[in-house]
């Protein structure tokens, strides 16, 4: 079960015993956040890179080459190659620990209700919409062990829930930070953000042994969005739109709900098609938002946040009353398989 990234790290791994995870893990690591969601403040899957103009690649929907496992579905052990290097994995896991957006997502649509998960700021532990999906399993769900927060997760109550699996992703580089993990249990490494969603999507069933299952849920996802995208048509455009505490931002094509956009071939204001994350808006601008479907939510769901706003008023969307308000978790602060088939179906029922 050891982290196979290099023959040091492989040996001092096959040294530690049980009992040594366990004292190591109690030891202080405030000063190893872990960026599971690329924000310090948020759970914004799509928050770490809302100010840098980066190229308008589309999504990335397989994995890079090279990466995952050749085994096949079900068959173990399997020596995963992932952000980090590779992990062997030497049976199919049963109690996963799940540190990063998204990733509870992905791992409840393959199947697997984790151990035990980190949470970001004050968030729920499970989001609502999960909740809503999963809803048969919500005895499970009640069970899932906080482990922290995803900026700074909880190493002791990681150990002591004996997990077989740790998934994390990329966004904090702190090697330290990995190789604790690695410790502990095998550990996988997705990439992180919002727009690679679909790749890691992927990671995770590979770790799973579920590739098959993950591939098949992508190809109904991409269904849907092109059905979604012949319904729209090419002339109406999508927006969309966020607001917690001072900051209200429009989401580009380099994020979560920008990448099922470019899916389903849909319309979107100009100011959203940069190759962003997101754009921030002020009071006076915020007519930069307006399209003519607008999706928006807001942090705590107190929706005057926006509808107070001078300009709310003035915009084509709100005047012809196709702005709606959506959740936040699966629009804007998750990014899985089932929040991306939840945000289909909601613009879907709205045009």
């Amino acid at each position: 079960m050891a982290n196979t990234s290099s023959p040091q790290h492989r040996d001092s791994h096959r040294s530690l015993t049980r009992r040594s995870f366990g004292v190591l893990a109690l030891g202080s690591f405030s000063a190893l956040a872990l960026a599971a969601c690329g924000s310090s403040n948020s759970s914004d899957s799509n928050a770490s890179a809302s100010s840098a103009s980066t190229s308008a690649k589309p999504a990335p929907s397989a994995l890079p080459s090279g990466m995952g496992s050749t085994a096949g579905d079900g068959e173990f052990p399997r020596t995963v190659k992932h952000f980090r290097g590779e992990t062997k994995i030497e049976s199919a896991p049963k109690s996963v620990v799940i540190l990063s957006t998204g990733q509870l997502d992905d791992v409840l649509a393959l199947g697997l209700v984790p151990i035990g998960a980190a949470t970001a700021n004050d968030a729920d532990l499970v989001p609502e919409y999960l909740k809503t999906k999963f809803s048969d399993k919500s005895t499970e769900l009640d069970k899932i062990a906080k482990v922290g927060k995803r900026t700074e997760p909880d190493l002791g109550a990681i150990a002591n829930l004996h997990p077989d699996l740790i998934l994390i992703n990329n966004t904090n580089k702190k090697e330290e930070v990995y190789e604790s993990l690695s410790k502990i249990a095998p550990t996988v490494v997705t990439e992180g953000t919002g727009h690679n969603w679909k790749q890691d999507f992927l990671m995770i069933a590979s770790a799973l042994g579920a590739t098959s299952k993950a591939e098949e849920m992508l190809k109904d996802y991409e269904d849907k969005a092109k059905k979604l995208g012949e319904k729209a048509g090419k002339e109406k455009t999508f927006s969309f739109l966020y607001a917690a505490g001072d900051r209200t931002r429009v989401y580009a094509k380099s994020s979560f709900v920008g990448s099922i956009c470019e899916d389903a071939s849909l319309a979107r204001p100009a100011v959203q098609q940069e190759g962003k994350t997101s754009i921030d808006l002020s009071s006076e601008n915020l007519d930069q938002a307006d399209g003519d479907y607008l999706f928006y939510g807001v942090q705590g769901g107190n929706e005057s946040k926006l509808t107070s706003e001078t300009l709310w008023d003035s915009l084509k969307a709100v005047k012809e009353k196709h702005a709606h308000k959506v959740d936040s978790d699966m629009f804007y602060l998750n990014a899985g398989i089932t929040a991306a088939l939840g945000v289909i179906e909601e613009i879907d029922k709205n045009i």
